[in-house]
């Protein structure tokens, strides 16, 4: 099997690069300087000369709140970038797996979200990964569409990493507590998509570690397991205004296919790793 990786420098394609490695598969792995996934042409050189089995689409704009301002640029990463690597898996029969959000949801409510359940997102980050979702459900047969959230892991910039230095540099500090959603840790995700792209069972996924909690009853867990005291205030969402809307429920319904663990023990293996 041969898996091309995009985003292969960000959090998610960095530890999907490692996971490949490790089980000996031959991957290729592209960045922003290798691999312009808004330039068509590029795309369609770079894919079909490589000739993948797979591409793992990890490659998005996800600046959220900059979004809101530079939506042509979000739109041609997010929206198009998807539509050309599909149209090149779709020239050599490659599966596809691209990553997607559980910003695709309103998150109203307070039931998680199934797998069908119809999106509406309220921030323009969430609708270019939504419509991202649908030109590949429609280019393509041989895809998963994984939705994720709260994702933290050993490369690039998280929650985890904020908060612990934040409690290095402060004694107090305020966190929203009416956002529930669930912690997703890339080296159990990385594993789970390379499971996934050795069937044949396409379709929508939901894919995030067991459990779910706010980024209070987060913030608290992360500096209990890292030893640190700071007083952490629990606030309201709109106590922390941000340009781009969040949704408040950010559950996600998992199918019986997604066993990962409880976010608890991966943070533990993230702290101590």
């Amino acid at each position: 099997m041969k898996v091309l990786v995009t985003g292969a420098n960000g959090q998610l394609g960095y530890d999907v690069i490692k996971r490949l490695d490790s089980e000996g598969i031959d991957y290729l792995g592209t960045d922003r300087e290798s691999l312009d996934i808004t330039n068509k042409e590029q795309v369609t050189k770079v894919i079909n000369d490589y000739s993948p089995d797979a591409v793992i689409h990890c490659a998005a704009y996800t600046a959220v709140d900059k979004a809101e301002d530079e939506k042509d640029l979000c739109y041609s990463v997010n929206v198009l970038g998807a539509k050309y690597v599909a149209e090149a898996c779709k020239q050599i029969d490659a599966k596809m797996v691209y990553i997607s959000t559980d910003y695709v949801f309103d998150g109203e409510g307070d039931e998680p979200f199934g797998v069908t359940d119809k999106p509406n997102p309220i921030n323009y980050y969430g609708q270019t990964k939504y419509e991202g979702e649908v030109e590949v459900q429609k280019i393509l047969d041989k895809y998963f569409v994984v939705r994720i959230s709260w994702v933290f892991g050993s490369n690039g910039n998280n929650f985890v990493k904020t908060m612990l230095r934040l409690g290095k540099e402060k004694d107090e500090i305020s966190v929203v507590a009416d956002q529930i959603g669930s912690p997703t840790y890339t080296y159990d995700l990385a594993k789970l998509l390379i499971e996934i792209i050795r069937t044949d069972k396409f379709g929508v996924y939901h894919a995030t570690n067991e459990g779910y909690c706010s980024w209070y009853e987060f913030a608290c867990e992360i500096f209990k397991q890292a030893g640190v005291t700071v007083k952490v205030n629990p606030i309201k969402t709109e106590d922390y205004p941000t340009k781009a809307r969040r949704p408040k429920n950010s559950r996600l319904y998992k199918s019986p296919l997604i066993e990962l663990e409880n976010w608890e023990d991966a943070l533990k293996h993230y702290i101590n790793t």
